[in-house]
């Protein structure tokens, strides 16, 4: 492998991963056959349980999911460039 900055062949190649964290969301089924009916019901709770409703939203969990990719990365010895294979 020849780096394409310097020209040299001092070059390691590594794996690197990569996790990323991002929110999970409702799917489009659950949109398209819940959601028009479940907003009215959260409204109506949201006038009869103001309190609990605050104290649930507070302390409800935010679900979560990861996400990891992984890539080999070359790195140059001699000049320290880098870029992806």
């Amino acid at each position: 492998m020849v780096c394409p900055k310097c020209k040299s062949q001092n070059v390691t190649v590594q794996v690197v991963s990569e996790t990323s964290l991002y929110k999970k969301k409702k799917g489009l089924l659950w949109w398209l056959l819940v959601s028009w009916w479940w907003w009215i019901v959260e409204l109506f709770l949201w006038f009869c349980f103001t309190i609990p409703r605050l104290l649930i939203q507070i302390l409800k969990p935010t679900r979560y999911v990861t996400k990891t990719t992984h890539h080999s990365m070359c790195i140059c010895q001699d000049c320290g460039y880098n870029w992806k294979v």
